[in-house]
């Protein structure tokens, strides 16, 4: 049995998830609120599986409530959002919070009809996601005050400075936030571009306000790929793979594919990988984060085999570390670092001023 706590101020919401779990024996609706202070209430009485979560909400805002439950009764919260732009920010917000997926409302037309089984199937997927305190909430709480963090353990041997072109990089479930602490540790004066996969909710409103969302939390660049464009252009750009379009690098610009999934997956971070490996080799780095399946530890493993420096992220970060481990498992990491530690090593080499 999976117990689900409902959090909707609309009547008419709630009555429409309550039926749609309803159809699975298996899900079971253990509570709902109205408001965001009831759910994090809720949730320490209570102790559900999983927590749907609007972030549209009276006296506290899903998006504070997501940070609370997070901190003080970590819970998988599945946020169920409206394509609203502003309603969409702090869907993203919620995701850096710890919120592991989103599933869109319904729209209101034809895409409805299997909106029920969408959700069922979110839900289950999200109640099999071990999740951990907030990262901040725990580093407060076990830090005394005045304590400075602990030093880095020391850097493995890297290749030679100065010889990046290109980073590539693959996320998922846990992925907003994992970009957002890597991209904000790169220094200002990186220039090899960064082209990323972040498997994420196909529909045009979510891709574009995540595009500026993460363009907005890190301050820099960032846009959806263009076919043709040349590599050249990029330098100190982060570049997305556009909803449901593989993004690869070909004869040194990119190329968007419709060729099916991988791992049901497109865009597919093993399609980049593998691309980047035969086009850059030992001229680009490969940066594997959190998320669910194996997509990307192939791919990796090519990069690796030639002569990319590669990346995992470590399990303690990660919000689900199905991915990367998938990597670890494969040798296809040449190191296992958290996404800050990643973006040092990057830093490493190119730094601030070289060239190719």
């Amino acid at each position: 049995m999976i117990r689900v706590l409902l959090v909707e101020d609309s009547a008419t919401m709630r009555g429409h998830l309550r039926e749609s779990l309803a159809a699975d024996p298996e899900l079971h609706v253990v509570g709902e609120a109205t408001d965001g202070g009831q759910a994090v209430e809720m949730v320490g009485r209570l102790r559900p599986d999983v927590v749907t979560m609007d972030m549209m909400l009276p006296t506290m805002s899903g998006l504070v409530a997501t940070e609370h439950i997070m901190a003080e009764h970590p819970t998988p919260i599945l946020v169920v959002s409206s394509a609203d732009r502003q309603e969409l920010f702090s869907t993203y917000n919620a995701l850096a919070a710890g919120a592991v997926d989103v599933l869109e409302k319904p729209r209101g037309d034809d895409s409805d009809a299997d909106w029920g089984r969408r959700l069922r199937s979110a839900v289950r997927l999200v109640s099999r996601i071990r999740v951990i305190t907030h990262p901040r909430a725990r580093l407060d709480r076990r830090r005394p005050a005045g304590m400075a963090p602990p030093p880095p353990a020391p850097a493995a041997p890297l290749p030679t400075a100065g010889t990046l072109r290109l980073v590539a990089v693959g996320a998922s479930t846990g992925g907003p936030r994992a970009l957002t602490d890597l991209l904000c540790s790169l220094p200002a004066g990186f220039r090899p571009p960064v082209l990323c996969v972040q498997h994420i909710a196909a529909s045009e409103p979510f891709a574009e306000a995540f595009s500026d969302w993460l363009a907005g939390q890190t301050g820099r660049d960032i846009s959806y790929a263009r076919d043709w464009t040349p590599v050249e252009a990029l330098a100190g750009r982060v570049v997305l793979a556009p909803p449901d379009r593989h993004l690869l690098v070909r004869d040194g610009v990119l190329r968007l594919s419709d060729e099916p999934p991988r791992y049901s997956c497109r865009p597919s971070v093993d399609v980049l990988f593998e691309s980047v490996a035969t086009e850059l080799g030992a001229f680009a780095a490969g940066c594997l984060l959190t998320g669910m399946g194996r997509d990307g530890a192939d791919g990796l493993l090519k990069m690796r085999t030639h002569g990319g420096v590669t990346f995992a992220q470590d399990e303690a970060s990660c919000v689900v570390y199905g991915m990367p481990r998938e990597a670890a498992l494969l040798g296809a990491a040449a190191y296992v670092l958290p996404p800050a530690r990643i973006a040092a090593r990057l830093a490493e080499l190119h730094p601030a001023g070289s060239r190719r």
